[in-house]
């Protein structure tokens, strides 16, 4: 068995996406807003890349790689200069991820959910920012499938 057998959701979600971040502190005021570009591709069995593009209205612009290693049993690691983490599908629509950003250290951890819609074209996304076990921050993301 391979990844694309063992992860149906996550084979759902192939394609290229856009959508808007909106990051916003504990008590729920705007930090920031950009928008998105995301490829999602299963290359093998065994891995899984994403490539994330980020447009600011100032027009700054920002481009970071995400490959995924498939670890076996329905989950798949990530491993980069900027994050470590985990992600495993909880049921037929929804992905958990949990991850660390290696420069903020082991304290600050983020929790994702993300959501496919039913016919696949929408999905919705929270991260919560995790300090010291009290929530610091959130992301919010819609995205739409474009191809």
């Amino acid at each position: 068995m391979g990844l694309r057998e063992d992860m149906p959701l996550l084979a759902r979600h192939e394609g290229e996406w856009e959508g808007t971040y909106t990051h916003l502190d504990a008590d729920g005021n705007l930090l920031d807003r950009h928008r998105s570009h995301l490829t999602c591709t299963i290359v093998d069995d065994t891995t899984y890349h994403q490539v994330n593009r980020y447009t600011w209205d100032d027009g700054r612009t920002e481009e970071i790689q995400f490959p995924g290693t498939y670890l076996g049993d329905g989950r798949c690691g990530f491993d980069t200069e900027r994050i470590k983490g985990e992600f495993w599908e909880l049921d037929a629509s929804t992905i958990y991820l949990s991850w660390v950003y290696k420069a903020a250290g082991a304290d600050l951890r983020l929790f994702e959910l993300i959501v496919l819609s039913e016919d696949g074209k929408s999905k919705s996304r929270v991260w919560q920012w995790i300090k010291g076990g009290v929530c610091v921050k959130r992301t919010l993301i819609d995205e739409h499938r474009v191809a």
